[in-house]
């Protein structure tokens, strides 16, 4: 099961770290997944931000580059997105998942940027 947390109103230009825990995963399962923070905007299809390898290999949208970085932590089953430099267009909920989208969505957490 995925939860994210860490979303919330800020203003433009602000930050937020989102969290992602893989709770009841074990790590043997964790691991070797490549992960990924996809955002979903109200009426818009939901699209990859930010991925994940392993700790040196990232990938970013080109909107978000320069501004997001997205981290793990392997022993605790967990994936970072640190939000930079937010823009009113970074808003939307955000998820985590594999790249390869496998595992159940979870709830997602919001965050809106006001200007």
């Amino acid at each position: 099961r995925l939860v994210e947390s860490g979303g919330g109103l800020v203003y433009a230009g602000g930050s937020l770290r989102l969290s992602c825990v893989a709770s009841g995963m074990i790590t043997s399962e964790f691991n070797p997944r490549d992960w990924a923070w996809f955002s979903q905007a109200p009426g818009k299809q939901r699209k990859l931000v930010a991925s994940i390898r392993d700790s040196r290999t990232t990938n970013y949208a080109d909107s978000v580059k320069g501004r997001f970085t997205i981290s793990r932590d392997n022993s605790r089953k967990k994936v970072y997105l640190q939000m930079n430099s937010l823009k009113p267009e970074d808003t939307a909920t955000y998820y985590c998942n594999t790249v390869k989208e496998s595992l159940e969505w979870g709830q997602g957490t919001q965050v809106t940027v006001s200007s």
